[in-house]
């Protein structure tokens, strides 16, 4: 075999069909949009149109909202932290914060902030700046002889309970 003999099997890629070029090409006239009227034409199709049945969107009931002020965070185990800093991509000394993770590869992007989680063992002394930590994560961190830095405010107890 040559590389001139190399070619697809008989079929296999199909040309585009070229609609509204003149009626004997076969796609020509109505350029396979059938007849008159709305269907026929650009950007107005009806979409949950039901023949004046009032349509499912509207029968079924609105349920939930999006809170527009809600954050975007990024969230971290003390594990994975550990992990990178035996490999060598994280440095302990100074301030570990989101834009540290980012560049050890930790996290892809930076959202609104860092959440970090408690899942797995941390023994190095890392001191984090982060926007909010779960307890098990900050007593992880802290018996290991770091520290956590919470930037988020305080929340008190009355707003929980309301």
């Amino acid at each position: 075999m040559k590389l001139n003999e190399i070619a697809d099997n008989a079929g296999s890629r199909k040309k585009k069909m070229r609609v509204g070029r003149g009626i004997g090409s076969g796609k020509g006239k109505t350029g396979g949009r059938g007849g008159k009227g709305q269907t026929a034409r650009t950007g107005v199709r009806i979409k949950g149109f039901e023949g004046g049945q009032m349509p499912l969107h509207r029968r079924l009931p609105k349920r939930g909202f999006n809170n527009i002020f809600a954050l975007s965070l990024n969230e971290v185990n003390v594990g994975r932290v550990q992990a990178a800093i035996d490999a060598g991509k994280l440095k302990t000394d100074g301030a570990v914060d989101e834009a540290a993770l980012v560049a050890a590869g930790i996290l892809r992007r930076a959202k609104d902030g860092v959440r970090l989680l408690g899942s797995g063992e941390i023994t190095a002394k890392v001191d984090f700046v982060v926007h909010g930590a779960s307890k098990s994560a900050v007593a992880a961190v802290e018996k290991a002889g770091g520290s956590v830095k919470i930037l988020a405010p305080k929340k008190d107890e009355g707003e929980k309970a309301a």
